[in-house]
């Protein structure tokens, strides 16, 4: 196993597949939760940051490896924040993500009012003293009762809800999400784009020092 090696407890394969790309150029390998026998997790946090945590702590204990969840999701603001924290699941338990954008475009038929925002909250599990107590105080986060040490992130990107998809790529609501920066959907962006911009980049960009405490590599940036 390389000692590069950062489990990322999700069973999610464009998750992975997505943060293994921006973590790339710090020599980061990432590996599936299912490689180690993580499964799903009930999220039953009332925030991104609560609902990460409690995914990253059932890695760290699966693996006994430095582990980093994601809990990311769509705020609309013409909706209070909604489908939030229930992202995954806002046209039920066992929705597609055709279902979720079906429900989203209902929700918001007649409404000029499209702003939103993509959100991710990042927890990072290492093993006690791995990151140096000057590093890790600057942080926030905090030791665990079953051992480990704790780091939460969070990142944003804002955008606008469109009235009809544009795009294939992606996944979730990517083909409804539009940014201003690229004058696309993130489902019609070339991954490195989107990856240069996106909520899970902006909270990994956080994540540069302690992950390079843990992992020695040359100097390199994301």
């Amino acid at each position: 196993m390389s000692t590069q090696t950062l489990v990322i407890a999700t069973n999610n394969a464009h998750k992975l597949e997505e943060i293994g790309a921006i973590l790339a150029p710090l020599g980061i390998v990432v590996e599936s939760g299912a490689t180690h026998g993580f499964g799903d997790v009930e999220e039953t946090g009332t925030t991104f940051a609560a609902n990460a945590l409690l995914k990253a702590q059932a890695g760290f204990r699966a693996s006994g490896l430095p582990t980093l969840a994601d809990d990311s999701g769509l705020a609309v603001d013409a909706l209070d924040g909604a489908p939030g924290v229930y992202s995954a699941r806002y046209a039920g338990a066992s929705a597609t993500d055709a279902d979720n954008n079906a429900k989203l475009l209902q929700a918001l038929a007649g409404n000029d009012q499209r702003g939103a925002a993509f959100h991710c909250a990042m927890a990072l599990v290492v093993p006690s003293g791995a990151v140096p107590a000057a590093i890790a105080n600057d942080w926030t986060g905090g030791e665990l009762p079953e051992g480990g040490h704790y780091f939460i992130v969070e990142g944003q990107v804002r955008g606008r809800i469109l009235t009809a998809h544009q795009g294939s790529g992606g996944f979730g609501y990517d083909p409804l999400f539009y940014t201003p920066v690229f004058d696309k959907t993130f489902g019609e962006l070339a991954s490195e784009d989107k990856n240069s911009i996106s909520h899970r980049a902006e909270a990994l960009k956080h994540l540069v020092t302690l992950l390079s405490a843990l992992y020695p590599t040359p100097s390199a940036t994301i």
